[in-house]
Order: C-alpha cells, then structure tokens, then sequence
C-alpha cells in the first residue's frame, strides 16, 4: 500500500523546477563535503588506519587485481598480500576504481565519498515531498545534510559505509513509490557494502511487517538478510584469506554467535543492561534521535535501524563502536530522518489540523539540527585554524619529497596518506619492518606506539642498524638504508 501524499501533484514546470533545485542542492552539499575532506587532507589531519588501507585497494581494483592492501596485511600480521575481502566483505568499492583513472590518489576516494553522502538528500527530498510536501522536503534535505553521523563520517578518512544513506534511502523510497523491483535493487546492493548490512535489509524486513499486505515480501527481506550476513561473515571472508570471528566483540553474552543468542533470549535483561553499559552508548542513541525531537520513535521505519544498532551496542569490545563519532552512525541516520518524517506525518493525523505538525517539525528539526553543528566536526569551518597549516604540518611538508617515488616506505600514521599516491606504504609500526625508507616522529606519540620515548627508541635501533638520516625537521626524521630486506612476513 503507498503512503497518500498530502498535495497534489505538481505541474510539469514546477516538477522540473524542484527537480534542479534539488539537483544544486545536491551537487553544493556534495561540493561542501569535499571542500571539507580536502582541507583535511591537506592539513595532515587524515590517517593511514583507514585512508591508505582503501586507497590501496580501489588501486589494485583499478588494475584489474584483487583489493590488496599491504598496509592492512603487515600491521595486522595477515602479510603482504592481504585481500581486503577477507577483513570486510565490500566488493561495492570495485565501483570507485574507474575513478582512479582519471584521479590516482587518496583525494579521489575523499572526493567520491563526499558525492556518495550527499546523493541520499535526493531520495531523501522525494520521499518528504510525497509525505509532507516541498517545503518541508527542503528542510529535511538540510537536516541530513548537516545530521552530525554524515559530519563524523567526513571528518575520519574514507569508509564504503558512505554507500549506505543513499541506498537506504532509495530502497525505502522506491518501496513507498511502489517500485519493488527497484527497492530490491536498492537491497541488494547494501548486501555488496559490508558484511553486516544484512542486518540493515533484514531490518527492513522488520518494518515491511507492519504494513498490510507486505508481510511475505518482508519475511523475504529478513530471511535474505540474515542469511547474506551468515554468509559473508562465516564463509566469503575467510574465503579471502580472513578470520570470521576478528571482529567478535560480545564475549559478555557469550563465547560465540550460539551462546550469545542463547544468552540473550533466557537472560534479555543482561542484554538490555550490556546495550546501555557503558553510559556512552545510551548517550550515542539519545543523540541519533534528540536533534530529530524523538520522532523517529513514533514511526516502525526505526525498525529498519535496530538490527544494525543492536550489533554495536551490545557488544563489549572495539569502544569506538558505540561513540558518536567516526563512521558507524551514518548507516542509520538517513532511514532515521525517514522516520522522523513518518513520524511528523502520523503525529498531523493525530493532532487538530491547525496545530500542522507536519510543518512545524521540519522547521524545528532544522533548528536543533543547526544548533548541534558546533558540538561536532563541522564546527572547524568556523575555525580560522582549519584553514592553515600548523607548524607540525608545515614540517612534515618539507621532510617528505626527500622520499621517493616508488619506493616501499615505513610513515607514521597522519603521514602515509601524502606518500600513498606514489610509493607503498607501510604503517611506522611498534613492530620494525626493515623497509629502505622510514619516516619517523620524534615529537609526537602516533599510532600504533605507546610513547614519544618508543619511538626515540626505534629511531635509535634504526641508526644502530645501518640507517642514516635523510632529512629531519620539526621532529620528523626520513632515513634510509640501501638494499634494506624488509621483513612483512605474516605472524598469525
């Protein structure tokens, strides 16, 4: 059954006038967004841990290989071989290798990511159109664009979680449009994303049960979903030369999946007190649906969200999973703004018609939304800073053309994004790898070291070994040892 509209349909002249608006709407997000990453990059405030581990493997798909990232294979002990299919299962990113055609570095994929996000305000603005009408259409596409998960997102590197707002959005809307085929299209490509999207199209499936009429097609969606996430997880990657349980992360519930399950539906408080323990995880869901004035809770479109949330908060390992920042959160919020707007539309048909709550929450969302950009990553726009280099990044600027190209080079973590485009680059590791080139730091503790004293350490050991320093500045060091074996060797 399709969700009635509440106007008419506009007239060809308005349809294609709406139709461009959305458009530069659309392409001025997307050019925000980029702007944003761009800054980022320049300023050396992207990382190798994840920014080089992708462009390391849309390189080797541009080449009509398999996604190898050598930095991912060395520094997590897989070796220097290692198929990044076998750590997530995300064959959608072979769709970004044409790209590097035209553009081959790590900007590209910054470049594409910001397009991906910002695509999700056109279904996004088609859906509200057909529920609350143009107006509000046009606050909504603003509420996601400046929803703090796409901002998180922007500001950590490249992730194929980009993918997930767009398609999300496009498979809810085309379902509500009646285009089943194209919803399932839309499915389908999630489960190309990552492993566990599965639970998202299984949510899905979740809320298709609510509606009359849909319920076969909605246990297709969740069987399809669980059954993918089963699949990919326990199969396909160690398939790719992978471990299917390196992301276990709910020994509180229990040893593995079986257990776990178990756990949960004989001891469901145990489960309920681990998703909000610790307090942090609570806070991060308390802001997925503040800024949204708690609607979403009033629609079953939230139910699409809760299988992919579950996964997060229940577990007790990998903390950055259940903070509001980095990645996670974007795969949510474009189905919650959705549910914001079911839900505006379910409160209008409650309340008096003169109260229009279907006008009032875009606008009001719009509001809060705006006033919750300081409190994440956007606010640096309005920082004069982020418009500069500061002196750390101005040295690191002047140490690496002493590398050159072409060359397998050791570099500290905010280091390896500027050298990726033209050498292969390994992590500067609390592990020496013997490369011919090593770029150290001496002034600030980086990834994976526990201390500036270590690194002084390692640096030491290098000079001992026969290295001899190239260039320093500022507390970066380049070194060299012609002829150096490095040793990449898997240790798992």
């Amino acid at each position: 059954m399709l969700a009635a509209t509440t106007e008419p349909a506009a007239p060809a002249g308005t349809a294609r006038r709406d139709l461009i608006t959305v458009g530069v709407l659309t392409v001025a997000v997307a050019a925000l967004y980029s702007v944003y990453s761009l800054m980022r990059f320049w300023a050396f405030h992207t990382t190798t841990y994840d920014l080089v581990i992708f462009d390391q493997a849309v390189r080797s798909y541009s080449h009509l290989h398999l996604p190898i990232a050598i930095v991912k294979g060395v520094h997590n002990g897989f070796g220097p071989h290692f198929n990044v299919l076998g750590d997530h299962f995300s064959p959608i990113l072979a769709l970004l290798a044409p790209l590097y055609w035209i553009h081959d570095g790590p900007q590209t994929l910054l470049i594409a990511q910001s397009a991906l996000l910002a695509l999700a305000i056109v279904p996004l603005w088609a859906y509200t159109r057909r529920r609350l009408g143009v107006g509000p259409a046009y606050c909504v596409s603003l509420v996601y664009a400046l929803a703090w998960p796409v901002a998180e997102t922007l500001a950590f590197d490249f992730h194929e979680m980009a993918f997930v707002p767009v398609l999300s959005m496009l498979m809810l809307e085309r379902h509500e449009a009646g285009r089943r085929w194209q919803c399932a299209a839309a499915a389908g490509a999630l489960l190309l994303v990552k492993e566990d999207m599965g639970l998202l199209v299984a949510g899905f499936g979740l809320y298709l049960l609510t509606r009359p009429g849909e319920r076969r097609q909605a246990a297709l969606f969740v069987g399809a979903g669980l059954v993918w996430t089963v699949l990919a997880s326990r199969v396909l990657i160690p398939a790719f030369g992978g471990d299917a349980d390196y992301y276990w992360a709910y020994d509180g519930l229990g040893r593995d999946l079986p257990h776990a399950a178990m756990n949960t539906l004989t001891h469901p408080w145990r489960a309920l007190k681990l998703a909000v323990t610790p307090q942090v995880k609570a806070t991060t869901m308390l802001w997925l649906v503040a800024p949204l004035l708690l609607l979403p809770l009033a629609s079953p479109i939230t139910l699409a969200v809760l299988p992919l949330l579950a996964e997060r908060m229940l577990s007790s390992r990998f903390g950055h999973w259940w903070e509001p920042r980095f990645h996670y959160n974007v795969a949510l919020v474009a189905l919650l703004v959705a549910a914001g707007v079911d839900g505006a539309s379910r409160l209008a048909r409650l309340l008096p018609e003169r109260t229009r709550a279907d006008r009032i929450w875009p606008v009001a969302a719009l509001a809060v939304t705006l006033a919750v950009v300081p409190h994440f990553a956007l606010k640096r726009f309005l920082e004069p800073g982020f418009y500069r280099r500061d002196a750390r990044a101005r040295s690191a600027a002047a140490v690496l053309p002493a590398v050159p190209s072409g060359v397998l080079v050791e570099a500290p973590n905010t280091l390896g994004p500027m050298l990726t485009a033209r050498t292969r680059v390994l992590l500067w590791d609390d592990r020496p790898r013997w490369a011919p080139w090593v770029v150290a730091d001496t002034a600030k503790v980086t990834f994976p070291f526990a201390s500036v004293d270590d690194q002084r350490a390692r640096v030491s050991l290098l000079l001992r070994s026969g290295y001899s320093i190239v260039r320093s500045r500022g507390g970066y060091v380049v070194l060299n040892r012609p002829g150096s074996e490095p040793d990449l060797r898997a240790v798992r």
